[in-house]
C-alpha cells in the first residue's frame, strides 16, 4: 500500500476542523456545539473591548450563544415562551419559566452548559413546579414522624425526599429527552461529565467510604447507583432501592407526582434500615426527642464493613490499577447496575462487602484487608460530593452579567447584531502580506437609536453630521435634509410606476365572450371575442451599498449620502420598489497597536430596509452614520450575500455601490490588499450577478483619483460597466436610478 493510500485510510474529517479553525487558541472540547456556534465562543477580542491589554466579555459572542442556546431549548420542548437569560442576581436554579446560563465566556466546556441549558427547559416543559412548590404538604406525616425517631427534624426530612425526588425527576426528563431527540445526548454526556461525574467517586465506590447505614452513605450509593462500579451490597437495602428506581422502565412515570411516589418507596427502604434514634428526656420540661443513632456523626463508630479491621490506603496509581482492572473484566463484580455480573477472573482486591445480606449477591474480591482512601483522597471526595449536591439541587455556579453587560446586550440584540465567517477561500497574492485566513464580519441588521447612543461602532457618531465627534449646527440643513427634498421631486415622477394602463380589444375570434355582441351571432358574426392588455411595471428591489472608510469624508460623503436620501426618499412615495441601504467599513477598539491589529474587525451595517422600516428612520438616523475605518468591500458583500435579493420573473434586482479606492483591510487573520482583495471582491460581485441583479458601480473621486491604474483595478471588481463620477455630480446617480425604475 502507498503510503499516499494509508493517510488517505486514516484521514479524519474532524482533524481538519481542529487544525483549520478560525482562532485554535483554546484547546477544543466542544464537539457537539462546534457543529453549530463554530468559533463565535473563542476567546478572541470583542468590538466592545476598552482596555489595551485585557479584552473584555464579547457582546456579540454572548448574544449569538444566548440565541442559540434558545433556539436548541424551543426545538426540544416544542415551547418556544420557554426564554434563555442570562444570569443577573439571585439564584442560578429556574424558576420554572426561564433557564439561566452563564456568561463566562473563558469556560471551554460550552456542550455542558448547552446540555445544562437543556436540561433545565426540559424541566420547565415536564415538572410541575406547583406540585414541587408545595412538596411539604404532599409529604404524608407518618414520614415525618418516622424521622423524627431517626434523629431527623422535620427539614432535614422535607430536604431528603426533595433530593430523591430531584433525583428520580432528573431520570424521569433524561429518559424523556433520550427517548424523543437522542441527537442531544451528547450534549448531555458534557453536562454530567462536568458537574457530576468524577475519578474520585469511581475510586471511593470500591471502597469502604459511605457503607454505614445513614443518610450520607444512602445518598451517596444512590446518586451514583448507575456507576461501573456500583456495589449493591454495600448498604442494606441498596438492591430494593434499584429494584424500586426500576431505571429501565423509567418511562412508566409520567409526570412529577409519579416520580414523588417512587422516592416516597426509596426513602421508606432507607429508613427501614437507618437504626433508630437514642432517646433524650429534657430533665426541665420532660420533652422527649431524638438523636442520630445511625453513625453520621462519627465515622468510626458503626461501620457495617466485613473482613480485617487491617486497613490499607491506596495511591492514585493504585486506585486506576484497579479501575483498569474492573474496565478489563478482571473483577467479577455480580453487583453492577445491570443487577448482572461481569464474566472474568477474580483478583484479589479490597473491596466492602456486606456479610449476611440477603441481597442474593454474590461476595466481590477477596476479603483480606479494608481500603481507604488517603486524607487528600477524602477531601477531593468531600468536594466532589458537594458538586454532585449542588446540580441536584440545580444550585450550579453561573457567572452573572452587570448592568451594563446587560444593557450591551439588549442593544446588541434588538440591533440584531451577530458574527459571520468571511474570507474562507481567500488566497495570499504577495510575499509581504502573507495572511490569508477566515476572520469574522460584524453584521448588524437593524440601525437602532440605542445603538447610536450606545457609542459601540466606529462608524456611528452620538452627534449628528459629525466625522470626529463635534458637535454641529444641527439646524443647518444636512445631507438627510438635501436629500430628502430632491428625493421628493423625483419622487412625483416616479408616481406613473404605480399605474397600469387596460387596452380592450373587441371583436376577437378568441378569448372572453363580450356580452355587448352576443345578438350579432344571429347576423352570421362570429367573431364576439374581446381580449384584455394590462400594462404595468413589474416590481423592483434596490440594495445600496455605501462605502464608509475615512477616505470618503468631505464632499463624497455628504454628496454620497444626500443621493442615497433621496432615492430613499422617492421609493418611498411609490408602492412597486424597495430600497435596501448597507454601510460598509471597520470597527477598533481603541487607538493602541494591538487593540487596533487583534480586535479590529470589518462591519457592514444594514441602516435602511423599506420592506420593514419606515422613511422617519432615514430622516431620523442617517445623520449620525460617519466615516471612519478602511475599506474591507468584498469581505461585507461576502457576509450579507444571502440578504441581497436576487431577480426573477416578477421583479427586478438592482446592486448600487458608492466607493472611492481599492479595497484594503487587515487583522490578526488576514492581509486584505491588492490583488487578494481585489480578486476576492470580484469574485463576491460575479456572485451577485449570477442571481440576475443588475450591478451599477461608481467610483467616486475627483480629478487626482481618476487615474488610469485605479479604474483598471475598479473594472476588475465591478465590471467594465462600472463608471469613474466626479465627487461634484454624484446627485446624477438618483437620477440615473429614477430613470431606471420608469424602464419597462
Amino acid at each position: 500500500m502507498s503510503e499516499k493510500t494509508k493517510t488517505l485510510k486514516s484521514f479524519n474529517p474532524l482533524s481538519l476542523i481542529e487544525k483549520y479553525s478560525i482562532k485554535n487558541r483554546t484547546k477544543k472540547t466542544n464537539n457537539y456545539s462546534s457543529f453549530w456556534m463554530g468559533d463565535s465562543m473563542d476567546s478572541h477580542y470583542s468590538i466592545f473591548d476598552n482596555e489595551d491589554l485585557k479584552p473584555s466579555i464579547d457582546i456579540i459572542a454572548l448574544s449569538s450563544y444566548r440565541r442559540a442556546i434558545a433556539n436548541f431549548v424551543s426545538i426540544l420542548t416544542g415551547d418556544s415562551s420557554i426564554k434563555v437569560n442570562y444570569t443577573t442576581s439571585g439564584g442560578s436554579y429556574t424558576d420554572g419559566k426561564t433557564v439561566t446560563i452563564s456568561s463566562k465566556m473563558d469556560d471551554k466546556f460550552y456542550d455542558s452548559t448547552v446540555g445544562l441549558a437543556l436540561h433545565e427547559g426540559s424541566h420547565i416543559k415536564l415538572s410541575d413546579f406547583d406540585f414541587l412548590r408545595n412538596l411539604e404538604n404532599n409529604i404524608p406525616v407518618e414520614y415525618f414522624n418516622r424521622g423524627e425517631l431517626k434523629g431527623y427534624r422535620r427539614m432535614e426530612v422535607l430536604s431528603h425526599i426533595k433530593n430523591l425526588l430531584n433525583y428520580v425527576e432528573d431520570r424521569r426528563i433524561d429518559n424523556f429527552v433520550f427517548s424523543t431527540s437522542p441527537g442531544y445526548k451528547g450534549y448531555y454526556h458534557s453536562m454530567y461529565d462536568k458537574y457530576f461525574h468524577a475519578k474520585i467517586i469511581d475510586k471511593a465506590l470500591l471502597t469502604f467510604e459511605y457503607t454505614d447505614e445513614n443518610w450520607d452513605s444512602y445518598i451517596f450509593r444512590i446518586l451514583n447507583i448507575t456507576n461501573k462500579n456500583t456495589n449493591l451490597k454495600a448498604l442494606k437495602g441498596l438492591r430494593d432501592i434499584w429494584n424500586a428506581l426500576d431505571l429501565k422502565t423509567v418511562g412508566r412515570l409520567k409526570s412529577s407526582e409519579d416520580a414523588f411516589k417512587v422516592a416516597l418507596e426509596v426513602y421508606n427502604i432507607i429508613l427501614n434500615n437507618i437504626p433508630e434514634g437514642t432517646e433524650k428526656t429534657d430533665k426541665d420540661t420532660g420533652e422527649v426527642s431524638y438523636e442520630k443513632a445511625d453513625g453520621s456523626d462519627s465515622s468510626d463508630e458503626n461501620g457495617e464493613g466485613n473482613g480485617s479491621d487491617d486497613s490499607e490506603t491506596l495511591s492514585d496509581d493504585e486506585f486506576d490499577s484497579l479501575l483498569d482492572s474492573v474496565e478489563n473484566g478482571k473483577w467479577n463484580n455480580d453487583d453492577s447496575s445491570e443487577g448482572g455480573s461481569s464474566k472474568g477472573k477474580s483478583v484479589e482486591v479490597d473491596l466492602p462487602m456486606s456479610g449476611g445480606s440477603s441481597d442474593g449477591g454474590t461476595d466481590v474480591g477477596k476479603e483480606t484487608k479494608k481500603v481507604e482512601l488517603t486524607d487528600s483522597q477524602k477531601k477531593s471526595l468531600e468536594n466532589a460530593i458537594k458538586k454532585q449536591n449542588k446540580f441536584m439541587k440545580g444550585d450550579l455556579p453561573k457567572k452573572k452579567v452587570t448592568k451594563k453587560v446587560l444593557g450591551d446586550l439588549k442593544t446588541v440584540e434588538e440591533s440584531g447584531m451577530s458574527y459571520a465567517d468571511v474570507g474562507k477561500d481567500l488566497k495570499s497574492s504577495s510575499e509581504y502580506y502573507t495572511k490569508a485566513n477566515p476572520t469574522k464580519c460584524v453584521v448588524v441588521k437593524n440601525l437602532t437609536k440605542s445603538l447610536i447612543e450606545s457609542n459601540t461602532l466606529s462608524m456611528l457618531s452620538t452627534y449628528k453630521y459629525s466625522r470626529y465627534g463635534y458637535s454641529s449646527n444641527e439646524s443647518d440643513e444636512g445631507y438627510v435634509e438635501k436629500g430628502i427634498r430632491i428625493g421628493t421631486m423625483l419622487g412625483k415622477k416616479l408616481q406613473v410606476r404605480g399605474e397600469s394602463r387596460d387596452t380592450k380589444w373587441t371583436r376577437q375570434d378568441k378569448g372572453r365572450l363580450d356580452k355587448r355582441l352576443i345578438a350579432e351571432l344571429g347576423f352570421g358574426n362570429e367573431r364576439v371575442f374581446s381580449t384584455n392588455f394590462v400594462e404595468s411595471y413589474s416590481d423592483a428591489i434596490l440594495h445600496i451599498s455605501v462605502d464608509a472608510s475615512g477616505s470618503m469624508g468631505g464632499d463624497k460623503w455628504e454628496n454620497t449620502m444626500t443621493s442615497v436620501v433621496a432615492i430613499c426618499k422617492a421609493v418611498s412615495m411609490i408602492q412597486n420598489v424597495d430600497v435596501v441601504v448597507s454601510i460598509r467599513s471597520t470597527h477598533n477598539n481603541n487607538d493602541s497597536y494591538r487593540s487596533r491589529r487583534s480586535g479590529e474587525h470589518p462591519v457592514i451595517l444594514i441602516a435602511y430596509d423599506s420592506r420593514v422600516d419606515k422613511f422617519s428612520k432615514v430622516k431620523n438616523l442617517f445623520g449620525f452614520i460617519r466615516c471612519s475605518g478602511t475599506t474591507p468591500e468584498g469581505l461585507c458583500y461576502e457576509a450579507i450575500m444571502n440578504e441581497i435579493i436576487p431577480a426573477s420573473n416578477n421583479r427586478e434586482s438592482y446592486f448600487l455601490n458608492f466607493s472611492d479606492g481599492m479595497p484594503m483591510f487587515s487583522n490578526d487573520d488576514v492581509d486584505y490588499y491588492h490583488d487578494t482583495a481585489l480578486n476576492h471582491t470580484k469574485k463576491m460581485v460575479e456572485e451577485i450577478k449570477n442571481r440576475g441583479i443588475k450591478v451599477l458601480s461608481y467610483f467616486i473621486g475627483d480629478e487626482y483619483d481618476r487615474g488610469e491604474r485605479n479604474m483598471d483595478a475598479f473594472k476588475t471588481m465591478y465590471g467594465k460597466d462600472s463608471q469613474f463620477i466626479d465627487v461634484t455630480s454624484v446627485m446624477a446617480v438618483s437620477k440615473t436610478m429614477n430613470k431606471k425604475f420608469l424602464e419597462k
